[in-house]
């Protein structure tokens, strides 16, 4: 009787055994068809982010859903491999996608607990779901995941299994795969990390955000400490390599900064050529973008412009906290007022504070860290009017919930500052090749991403007045020639509009001047009777031959003064004819293209002075104009650049009506410098800020470092100019003349008459050579 119902029990649950087999058998031919090719990981193209390099070869922008670096398996540590078998599938060699010891764990764990599966899930596996499948929890997904592991099993070589997932995990902070990790997490490479990091990488994807170091390094400690001792138990490591790696330290990479400078400018330009080219495929197919930027010339230019833009906002004082935030009721509380400062950025060393409280010789605030702080002193003075008493002033009163803005003094104590609201660009360029070595398109990118440099349509003011004073070379002037500096009345019928009464800036005038002292010192008068002289006509087709376009400068005299429009680039190209003998050079950015195996797939075919580039100017033409702009350096409107102790230095300074452009643009035969300051929504800078004042400073600190280990240069008349003695108050030829000036050969001006002086003047003049 027994045995009768043993046997039957035994074949009940054989029959019910094979009746699972066969349902799983079954399942398995339905599935299987269903399954994805796997394509994907045979011919495996990981989403490499587009990225761009400068001309050293350093990164300065990225761009990608996913920050990836492919490595190879023979490239990654031996201790890294270990560390994520050991946490994640520790018989991966010896199981062939499904590891049934695990299966079947992970059966009863889920029978006895409910529902979910958990668990059991092979290297393998989560390879077959991260390509292929979702992470929802059900039978369906499992069955089919496993189905997948047998397929790439068969497929696939372990090596070649294992490098896949080491390569598409995500393991937190954007990071996909082990290599983009070890950057993010210590700032090294791969290949550089030690046992103790490696099992810190390796503990990751269990849960990336749980066990984020950045984020709690404590609760990382205690992963990393489990997948140290499951090496120790497989013998991975000896006791003494565990002891070791407990021990050793972790220094977590938490810097902001990661790009090698700040180019977010020129990174964002060259992400819209690439993306106009290969349109989505820019951000997956690790194309890699080198620049013309230069490190030293980029950090200076950036260094420079906001220098100056923080001095032109110092100079017109304080204007209160930005705006006030609800406190928490425990000021104590280091992670409420980081949530209510989460939405607010700091400005590189320009740092974002919360007011805690405010006492007659202190202010303490909270940064957007968590820090608090203390100012006092002479840190206070620039905000005093918004810590008294002030009726005027009331309202913005720095009191506890103020947002203000801090930064560091050279004593390391804090002061209390603030954002600059006026704009301001600077861009440089190789006027030889037209190589675009820096560009600063604004103050603040993160805070303005409107480009300055390439996308604002300014007034040039006084800074246009070379183009128009080398049209004048062509039609005859000299920088000897005479021009009446005097005033002048233009009514209704000669502008076409309005009466116009232009005046110098300084409100003088000076009557009869050479042409060479006008440019010097950017007489608007002198300028205007320029222009009359050749013709409206003749300078608006001219100064097409320097980039300019004819709708943007139309054919009236205030074009004298810079009443068209141009950007600072258009600028940049413009004086870089004068710099490199007279040729057009068009302004490139990218100098090459390559795509993720380092294959060049574009190359930039730039065009050189003297090689072949279009001549647009005569290379005396450019000469003249580059040694009387070297006047203005010298002894005119920009003389403050003297302070570079430099002669081959040429430019000129631009100052718009009412103030509302600053302009100084500037070169050295091997580098064309622009810098602009104003208002997004146009306003005055103020009576004082001229181009001069606000612009100039900019260009000379950007220059003192770009310039520091070239030579000064001397620049050689090109043949067909001559020189002779000149009479300074007529501009002619004079053998007593006391001033010595270049002419092109054939527009020599006349000799000095002396024919009509009394008969003893003959004898006097012998007298005198004599």
């Amino acid at each position: 009787m027994l045995f009768r119902w043993l046997f039957r029990f035994l074949l009940t649950i054989l029959a019910a055994g094979l009746l699972a087999t066969l349902l799983v058998i079954f399942a398995a031919l339905v599935t299987l068809p269903s399954l994805p090719s796997l394509d994907m990981l045979t011919d495996y193209r990981p989403k490499i982010p587009l990225r761009i390099y400068s001309a050293d070869g350093l990164l300065i922008g990225e761009f990608g859903e996913e920050r990836r670096d492919f490595v190879k398996i023979n490239e990654v540590p031996e201790s890294l491999k270990q560390a994520v078998l050991a946490a994640e599938d520790d018989r991966f060699y010896q199981h062939y996608g499904v590891d049934y010891i695990g299966v079947l764990r992970a059966i009863y764990s889920n029978f006895t607990a409910g529902s979910t599966l958990q668990g059991a899930s092979t290297i393998t596996m989560q390879v077959a779901r991260n390509f292929f499948l979702t992470k929802e929890k059900t039978f369906t997904r499992k069955f089919s995941e496993a189905l997948l592991a047998f397929k790439i099993e068969h497929s696939l070589g372990k090596d070649r299994i294992l490098e896949l997932y080491i390569n598409q995990i995500y393991l937190g902070q954007r990071s996909y795969g082990f290599a983009t990790a070890a950057q993010s997490y210590f700032g090294k490479k791969l290949s550089d990390i030690n046992l103790a990091e490696a099992a810190m990488l390796a503990g990751l994807p269990k849960a990336p955000s749980r066990y984020n170091p950045i984020a709690n390094l404590e609760r990382a400690k205690i992963r990393q400490q489990y997948v140290l001792r499951r090496m120790y138990e497989l013998n991975y490591i000896s006791a003494d390599q565990l002891a070791l790696a407990k021990k050793t330290s972790i220094a977590i990479h938490r810097q902001v900064k990661v790009f090698a400078m700040p180019a977010d400018y020129v990174a964002e330009m060259v992400r819209q050529v690439v993306y106009n080219r290969y349109r989505e495929e820019a951000y997956t197919r690790g194309i890699r973008v080198y620049t013309t930027l230069r490190k030293s010339d980029q950090e200076a230019a950036y260094r420079a412009l906001r220098k100056g833009v923080i001095e032109y906002d110092t100079r017109h004082g304080y204007r209160g906290p930005e705006a006030f935030l609800k406190l928490p009721k425990d000021l104590k509380d280091h992670e409420a007022l980081q949530d209510i400062m989460q939405n607010i950025s700091n400005s590189d060393d320009i740092l974002a504070a919360v007011v805690l409280s405010v006492t007659p010789g202190a202010v303490e605030a909270s940064l957007k860290n968590g820090e608090t702080i203390r100012i006092t002193g002479d840190s206070l003075k620039v905000a005093s009017r918004y810590l008294g008493k002030d009726p005027k002033v009331t309202e913005k009163r720095i009191r506890p919930g103020a947002l203000i803005r801090v930064k560091k003094t050279e004593k390391n104590s804090w002061q209390i500052t603030q954002l600059p609201e006026i704009e301001a660009a600077l861009i440089a360029i190789d006027p030889n090749n037209g190589a675009i070595r820096a560009l600063v398109g604004g103050f603040d990118y993160n805070l303005n991403k409107f480009n300055h440099a390439t996308q604002a349509w300014r007034q040039p003011g006084s800074s246009f007045k070379p183009f128009i004073y080398s049209a004048a070379l062509e039609k005859g002037f000299t920088p000897a020639t005479i021009i009446n500096d005097a005033p002048l009345y233009l009514g209704p019928d000669q502008t076409g509009g309005k009466a116009w009464e232009p005046r110098n800036y300084d409100g003088k005038f000076s009557g009869p001047i050479r042409m060479r002292t006008a440019l010097t010192h950017s007489k608007n008068l002198a300028s205007i009777r320029i222009l009359q002289a050749i013709g409206l006509s003749y300078a608006q087709d001219y100064i097409t031959r320097f980039g300019f376009d004819k709708k943007h400068h139309p054919a009236v005299l205030p074009m004298a003064l810079g009443a068209g429009s141009v950007t600072p680039m258009q600028l940049a190209v413009g004086y870089a004819t004068f710099a490199n003998g007279g040729y057009h050079i068009p302004p490139y950015f990218i100098e090459r293209i390559e795509d993720e195996h380092g294959k060049i797939i574009e190359q930039t075919r730039h065009t050189t002075a003297s090689q072949n580039a279009k001549q647009v100017i005569d290379p005396r033409n450019a000469f003249l104009m580059t040694n009387m702009m070297q006047d203005v350096v010298q002894r005119g409107t920009a003389a403050r650049a003297r302070a570079l102790g430099r002669n081959d230095i040429a430019g000129k300074t631009g100052t718009t009506s009412n103030a509302f452009d600053a302009w100084f643009c500037g070169y050295q035969k091997d580098l064309v410098a622009v810098t602009w300051l104003g208002f997004d929504d146009p306003k005055s800078m103020g009576n004082r800020e001229t181009g001069g004042q606000a612009a100039l400073p900019i260009w000379i600190n950007y220059m003192a470092s770009a310039l520091k280990s070239i030579p000064v240069t001397k620049i050689s008349p090109p043949k067909g100019i001559v020189t002779a003695k000149i009479n300074s108050e007529t501009g002619l030829r004079d053998p007593f003349g006391t001033l010595n000036e270049y002419f092109f050969q054939e527009q020599l001006p006349p000799e000095t008459d002396y024919s009509f002086q009394d008969p003893g003047f003959t004898d006097q003049m012998e007298d005198w050579l004599f």
